[in-house]
Parts: structure tokens; C-alpha cells; sequence
């Protein structure tokens, strides 16, 4: 079954956007992961606001691809300089419809 990772980004630095994003892209490779979209290009349609610069939707085959993503000792250092310089919110959400 196939997960997603939503991603709200806002940059409160540019420090340290050009080295993650060479080596997320690989590492998120790595782990079967497909970036499905990385934009500025977004309009919140319902909702109390919810200001982000950056929307990221990022499939991947399994929970276990994406956790092993996150823990990925290649990662963590990456992890640690976009969440110091930015407010980030990733959310995991399961490709099934609970409702159908």
C-alpha cells in the first residue's frame, strides 16, 4: 500500500536549502520514494490560513520505506538543518479510502 508525505515548508533560512536538496533527492530515491510535487504554486481552498512557502507531496511504497527514510543516518544531519531553518510541518498519510 502506498504512503504519502505532505510537507508545509516555510524557509526561516536559505543556509541550508542547496545542500538538502541534492542529497534528499538521493535518499529519497534510495528509499523507493517519488517526488509527486515540490512548489511554491499552491492556494489553500478551505480552512483556517495555514501560510507555508513550500508544499511537497512525496510518495512512497510502504510506511517502512518513508520511516527508514526519516532515520536514515544519511538523512539525519539534512533533517536537523531544515528543521532549524524552517517552520515544517510533515504529515504520513496511508493511500487508502477508509470511506468507501
Amino acid at each position: 500500500m502506498s504512503y504519502y508525505s505532505v510537507l508545509a515548508v516555510t524557509p526561516t533560512s536559505d543556509d541550508w536549502v542547496a545542500d538538502y536538496i541534492g542529497s534528499a533527492n538521493q535518499l529519497v530515491i534510495k528509499h523507493g520514494g517519488k517526488y509527486l510535487a515540490r512548489t511554491k504554486s499552491h492556494q489553500q481552498l478551505e480552512g483556517e490560513s495555514e501560510e507555508a512557502v513550500l508544499r511537497i507531496v512525496i510518495e512512497w511504497p510502504s510506511k517502512e520505506a518513508v520511516l527508514n527514510f526519516m532515520s536514515d543516518p544519511d538523512y539525519l544531519p539534512h533533517l536537523e538543518a531544515r528543521t532549524a531553518g524552517s517552520h515544517s510541518n510533515h504529515f504520513l498519510i496511508e493511500g487508502r479510502d477508509e470511506l468507501a
